[in-house]
């Protein structure tokens, strides 16, 4: 349950954020009357984010199991590369996020009615629809016939509105830059095995092979059934069993995902080494 409620909580708060900046700024600006446009496209958004999910959830399941596993296999793979776009987007513009909504909302208002549905439709749908991919392919890879992976989904997005509604009332401050660096930390670990459970469908519908080709088997020592085994595969979808193939990508992407995300801003990049830099010190020397 805890995984997917940091994917809910995570995901649901930047949708929150959204949604504070968009209703706060028109209220500062006395433009009340573009409100119910506003929310008209956040209810837009978070309909089709559903009803995305609940065909991801009921639309599969005429296929037969090798399709369902492609399928399954291939939209927890994309799923996995959303969501890594979005950590690392989120990290480079949440600075700038504020700034950027206000621009655009002051270009919807100056088109009308129809501009301000579509900009808080976009604001809110991305996050929306990125949010039920991924936690479609998180439930589905942390446990098949149990409740317990989307109640914590639902319990984090609950918790996301709770704490969106404090910020827009000024009952809460926390510093979002580092929120959004230790939940994005973790949501990296969290991707990793839902990229290996993606590539292990893969391999069972024969797409990728290597099925039986087991990296180890620690099943005797850490039983699935068994309430650290649960834990285990419900926060990091530990798998006793894993093949070579699955072991070796979830490996490096942790690797290289984790250590990119990591880094500080701007890192690599050095003045030194830039001659336009240098120009105004000498400038001032001169």
């Amino acid at each position: 349950m805890f995984g997917n409620y940091l994917i809910g909580l995570r995901e649901g708060l930047e949708a929150s954020l959204v949604v504070c900046i968009l209703v706060a700024y028109l209220v500062k600006t006395q433009n009340r009357a573009a409100l119910r446009p506003v929310w008209i496209g956040i209810g837009i958004a978070c309909t089709i984010s559903l009803a995305f999910g609940a065909l991801l959830t009921f639309g599969t399941q005429e296929l037969t199991f090798e399709a369902q596993e492609l399928l399954g296999g291939s939209l927890s793979i994309l799923s996995v590369g959303l969501v890594t776009w979005m950590v690392f987007w989120m990290k480079r513009t949440a600075r700038h996020l504020k700034g950027e909504l206000e621009g655009k909302l002051d270009a919807a208002l100056a088109m009308g009615t129809g501009a301000l549905v579509a900009t808080a439709f976009l604001a809110v749908g991305r996050e929306g629809l990125e949010t039920a991919l991924f936690v479609w392919a998180s439930v589905r890879a942390s446990g098949e016939g149990s409740s317990a992976p989307l109640i914590g989904v639902l319990l984090g997005i609950g918790t996301a509105i709770v704490l969106g509604w404090l910020f827009y009332r000024g009952a809460l401050r926390i510093n979002l830059a580092k929120f959004f660096r230790w939940t994005g930390g973790m949501l990296v670990v969290v991707a990793a095995g839902v990229l290996a459970y993606g590539v292990h469908d893969l391999q069972e519908a024969a797409f990728l092979g290597g099925l039986n080709d087991k990296a180890f088997d620690i099943s005797s020592a850490v039983p699935p059934d068994s309430w650290y085994g649960v834990l285990l595969k419900g926060v990091f979808n530990f798998q006793p069993d894993p093949t070579v193939t699955q072991l070796v990508v979830w490996a490096l992407y942790l690797a290289v995902v984790l250590t990119l995300f990591l880094l500080p801003a701007g890192f690599g990049r050095s003045s030194s080494g830039n001659p336009a830099a240098k120009a105004p010190a000498a400038a001032s020397r001169d």
